[in-house]
């Protein structure tokens, strides 16, 4: 028990920390919110694309469907999404808007800027095989769900124009995706590695580079992105969606894991701890780009990013890790 506690320890010490120290910078003004906003950049356009594309062009896939990989995990965010969504409207009195932006906050794990290093920390690029699968999946169909949901919502909340356009939202999601860098990281990757190029020399000595700093400057800057946003008012509706991702998401995911579909320990673990991780920024961009839920969105991400330094360790503990 107190080994397994001490190595718990030494996984989340150093993610959490590099957190800490990024929330300070920016907290104190050591360095300038620009410079958080910079580095970000540079995690999301060029760092964490070459992770992506290194670990799907050198990894070796085990004979294992990634189907109930994928059930599990969108399980999980399916409940979580929808008790959410429910709450804010029939509980909180929100409009259709609302509850789709309390549906992502509960329900799109930050997988990228956290749940990549976590993985990596806890489980070295052995890691990187289910966690990929999840991150090639999850930004394109949750992306796509709540692009088409927003739409389906401001027709019934009567702020719309016009009738809805399938043609028009599925443009819209492809040309999201396709100018998405992890996209093409991932796409990238998958072809390298299907067309059976090699990867050594110069192009493994930059790409390793890079991909190095990829886990360290994602955390710094998921902890410097942390001031942005704070706490907005009407906190309840925030405390219980944290309620719902750190807590009853993973426990779904779990569940279907173990119970439903016998995924190995190993992949069950990782896709656990997915869906642990707090709620990632997505759930702000997408509030700001349809310009509704902004203090959920900012409270979900700031509390569950506060509570999970809590619970992921629990989740460790819980999991054996």
């Amino acid at each position: 028990m107190t080994g397994q506690i001490v190595d718990i320890f030494w996984i989340v010490l150093p993610v959490f920390g590099l957190i800490g120290l990024g929330f300070l910078a920016s907290w104190s003004r050591y360095l300038p919110e620009s410079i958080g906003e910079g580095l970000g950049d540079f995690v999301f356009m060029v760092a964490i694309p070459i992770l992506l594309f290194k670990t799907l062009a050198t990894a070796h896939f085990p004979d294992i469907s990634p189907w109930p990989l994928w059930i599990s995990y969108f399980g999980g965010v399916a409940v979580s999404w929808t008790l959410s969504d429910l709450m804010l409207r029939k509980l909180f009195g929100r409009d259709a808007k609302a509850g789709i932006i309390g549906g992502v906050s509960a329900g799109f794990s930050n997988a990228v800027l956290l749940g990549i290093p976590l993985v990596f920390t806890a489980f070295g690029e052995e890691g990187g095989v289910p966690i990929l699968l999840i991150v090639a999946v999850q930004l394109p169909v949750l992306m796509a769900v709540s692009t088409v949901l927003i739409e389906w919502a401001e027709h019934r909340d009567g702020t719309a124009t016009g009738p809805i356009s399938p043609l028009g939202i599925a443009r819209s999601i492809a040309l999201n995706l396709v100018k998405n860098p992890l996209v093409i990281g991932i796409i990238g990757g998958t072809a390298w590695r299907l067309a059976g190029f090699g990867y050594a020399g110069p192009l493994q000595v930059l790409g390793d580079q890079v991909a190095v700093a990829a886990v360290p400057c994602a955390l710094f800057a998921l902890g410097m992105s942390l001031t942005k946003y704070g706490v907005r008012g009407h906190v309840l509706p925030a405390v219980l969606i944290c309620v719902l991702k750190l807590v009853l998401m993973p426990a779904i995911v779990w569940v279907l894991a173990t119970q439903v579909f016998s995924l190995p320990p190993f992949w069950t673990a990782v896709v656990t701890i997915v869906a642990a991780c707090p709620t990632g920024v997505n759930a702000w961009l997408i509030s700001n780009r349809f310009r509704t839920g902004h203090a959920i969105a900012a409270n979900s991400i700031t509390l569950t990013g506060a509570a999970s330094v809590i619970t992921l360790p629990l989740w460790l503990w819980l999991l054996g890790v």
